[in-house]
């Protein structure tokens, strides 16, 4: 049993992340695991414990046995056309990406869902380059995915999961 709870880990880590991203001008490698956190906290997923499944966690209630892949962006107040999402393996064994958008303080600010059949055609569609590393920009994703969290309304910001697998 650890000492310290995964709840004051997190807000510790998110409270060192902006003040060194303050500081230094640098990020540190945290934001996904912030992310894996708040996602699952906030959507109500599991967490796997196998980090190279290809997957983050697993549905429950109404994503029931979904394979969640978590991707996350510190992009402060506005998002900007340079904002991308980390690169996607299009052979993965994932179901739906759920992208967390975050803070300069690591606090999530919105979630965004999306199939994994709307996320391969929306790569298909990029340019050559981006779409041979699976890479897509934040707004492209804001726009296929499904806004299915605020920090302000919490989940009644989506209603209910767009999933239609």
């Amino acid at each position: 049993m650890s000492l310290y709870s995964i709840d004051k880990l997190i807000e510790q880590t998110r409270t060192l992340a902006a003040e060194f991203r303050k500081t230094t001008g640098a990020m540190l490698p945290v934001s996904g695991e912030i992310a894996r956190y708040d996602v699952s906290r906030h959507l109500g997923l599991e967490l796997c414990e196998e980090r190279n499944c290809g997957y983050d966690a697993i549905g429950k209630d109404e994503l029931d046995g979904l394979r969640v892949l978590i991707k996350s962006r510190v992009i402060g107040e506005q998002v900007k056309s340079s904002h991308r999402i980390g690169q996607l393996n299009p052979n993965g064994d994932w179901d739906l990406l759920v992208l967390s958008l975050m803070d300069n303080d690591f606090q999530p600010t919105e979630m965004y869902m999306a199939t994994r059949e709307e996320v391969l055609e929306a790569t298909a569609s990029a340019d050559g380059r981006r779409a041979r590393r699976g890479a897509l920009s934040v707004a492209k994703f804001r726009i296929i995915g499904e806004l299915v969290w605020t920090r302000e309304l919490g989940r009644d910001a989506g209603h209910v999961f767009p999933v239609a697998l």
